[in-house]
């Protein structure tokens, strides 16, 4: 990387390239051999949090084009496209998505593929294995598989590790096993084992620097401590339907959006506009809550319709606003992944 920029240390040249927005990132490697290596090193990516030029990117994945993700960049309203994700399974759904140390994680799952003449399952139902896609060097990698195989598990980062608890196993079996892995050393770690299990998909959040792991239609929620040395189990109450946490405050969308603490609830805002739409991913990003595809209908004039539409609704005044961002440009229907990527 000798010579970047005529006249300066190569040093002062990185922390002048780390301000170049990550869009035009494959732009500046065609200026140069040396440009190109500058890009992909892990020392630009150094600088740009050192010169607090990181951004927030939404990564998406849609049911349809099968195993494509899209990274949204919130501050010029596009999409960027990714390498298509190269596992061999078809249709790979209900899976862990989240993002560590610099990556995108895209953990265990199954085959969301159905046979449209039997309704059965296409392939595999849960999967052991883990991906990871690196922004610097714009490619996938296979990463240390899961100690069990499991699919509509819990999935959160603490601490910078991933925490992966119940879900269903290959044998469609409802699971309590939780494990932890390391991303600086490629390595899962058993963990203690939920306290409770049910035969319904699970979902994660973390609040206060705290997992929390529900089960659809129970009241109950599993609290793992911020050591992670244990499962607790809190009776909340909480309401069902899509989560997201925005700024550290959990948000359900029901008839209403709710903004939900512990015992209070508080209605934030009119959802009515969502009635009809379905498997859409609901996500926190900044101070703003993004519903983002999903499926819209039936109705008496039409069949269910994919959609690509991205809703934004601004919080943290007295009247939130919606508004609408550009559509994503290949990923459309049902919502598989979604989970935000500091680059």
């Amino acid at each position: 990387m000798s010579g970047l920029i005529e006249g300066l240390p190569d040093a002062v040249s990185i922390r002048c390239l780390a301000r170049v927005p990550f869009y035009l990132h494959p732009t500046l490697e065609l200026v140069s051999h040396s440009w190109r290596a500058a890009i992909r090193s892990p020392e630009l990516f150094d600088a740009r949090q050192q010169t607090a030029s990181s951004e927030d990117l939404l990564c998406v994945c849609a049911y349809d084009p099968e195993n494509l993700w899209q990274l949204y960049d919130p501050l010029r309203d596009l999409w960027i496209t990714l390498p298509v994700l190269p596992s061999k399974i078809r249709h790979l759904a209900h899976f862990g998505a989240v993002s560590t140390a610099g990556k995108l994680f895209v953990i265990g799952g199954g085959s969301g593929g159905v046979d449209p003449l039997t309704g059965d399952q296409d392939g595999c139902f849960a999967t052991d294995e883990v991906w990871s896609y690196d922004p610097v060097l714009r490619h996938w990698a296979p990463r240390a598989s899961m100690l069990v195989p499991r699919s509509m598990f819990a999935c959160c980062v603490l601490n910078g590790k991933i925490v992966v608890a119940g879900g269903f196993t290959s044998c469609r079996k409802s699971i309590s096993h939780a494990e932890m892995y390391d991303p600086d050393k490629d390595l899962w770690i058993p963990m203690p084992d939920l306290h409770r299990t049910h035969n319904s998909a699970c979902s994660g959040v973390v609040i206060d620097g705290k997992v929390h792991v529900l089960h659809k239609d129970m009241s109950t929620v599993q609290v793992l401590d911020n050591a992670g040395q244990g499962w607790t189990v809190e009776e909340f109450e909480w309401l069902q339907g899509p989560m997201a946490v925005v700024q550290g405050a959990l948000y359900v969308l029901s008839h209403w959006l709710i903004k939900q603490d512990k015992e209070v609830r508080k209605v934030v805002d009119s959802a009515s506009e969502f009635r009809r739409r379905f498997g859409f991913a609901m996500i926190g990003l900044g101070g703003e809550l993004y519903v983002i595809g999903g499926l819209i209908g039936p109705d008496r004039m039409s069949d269910i319709q994919p959609l690509s539409v991205v809703d934004v609704l601004t919080l943290g005044s007295e009247r939130p606003t919606w508004r609408r961002t550009t559509s994503m440009t290949r990923c459309r229907g049902t919502i598989l992944g979604c989970t935000v990527l500091r680059v």
